[in-house]
């Protein structure tokens, strides 16, 4: 019998975090496919980063909010390795920073539709596809949905807390096609995504470990959760936030 490959999409996955995700899964098995919005040159390191690693890749570029984009995303994915077995739904972006009061709606709109719904289209295809044969999404929320995120973006946190609901009622809808739904939720951690670079840095004391993370740091749960060792594991919301 031909081995089950392990074919993973990572939106977001040319940077951040989600490079350090789609870095650690080719060293735990997986092929990767890169989905990126705009750095093709960023995604493409990564992707030989996974290639370097022994396993294939792809680097595709796809707006997440947008049905017809997601679409050839998968399409590219199935066609260039092979039916898709996992979902890191990882793309997001912080949108108006500050009191709300004072947030520009546009973009708030412009980032709900990437942390929220982009989400959800993803995760739409991805059962989709999935049905009949299996699969496992991870949805990569924010320490943000419980804490509030007052006075810097609190539409953030709102769509992060819809990330953890779709997490919940999604696993429970899938549950019988043999689909697990699950979640991580990292705290503050050392990427690009911070309007203030130096932010990791100034919030570090409110942290109970006393310093914020790095992106490796949360890359083996979402591998944890995309693996046979997490069979049993699914609707969990699993927090990666230095005691936060």
């Amino acid at each position: 019998m031909s081995e089950q490959r392990n074919v993973t999409i990572v939106t977001g996955g040319g940077r951040g975090i989600g490079a350090a995700v789609c870095r650690r899964l080719a060293a735990d098995g997986h092929d990767v496919v890169v989905g990126y919005r705009s750095n093709a040159d960023a995604a493409g390191a990564v992707a030989e980063a996974v290639r370097a690693a022994g396993r294939r890749a792809l680097a595709v570029a796809v707006d997440t909010a947008s049905e017809d984009a997601v679409d050839r995303l998968f399409e590219a994915a199935a066609e260039g390795l092979g039916p898709v077995t996992g979902l890191v739904n990882n793309a997001g972006v912080s949108g108006p920073n500050g009191r709300l009061a004072e947030a520009d709606p546009a973009g708030m709109r412009a980032a709900l539709e990437v942390n929220l719904l982009g989400y959800l289209l993803c995760a739409r295809r991805a059962v989709r596809d999935m049905a009949g044969r299996g699969g496992a999404v991870v949805n990569v929320s924010s320490a943000a949905a419980t804490l509030g995120a007052p006075g810097q973006y609190v539409h953030y946190a709102a769509a992060k807390a819809g990330v953890d609901a779709l997490t919940v009622g999604l696993a429970k809808e899938v549950a019988s096609d043999g689909i697990r739904v699950n979640c991580v939720a990292p705290g503050t951690v050392w990427t690009d995504f911070h309007e203030d670079p130096q932010r990791p840095a100034r919030v570090a004391r409110v942290i109970p470990m006393g310093r914020a993370g790095r992106p490796e740091e949360i890359t083996g749960a979402v591998s944890w959760l995309l693996s046979e060792d997490a069979s049993y594991t699914t609707g969990a919301i699993l927090r990666v936030a230095g005691g936060l």
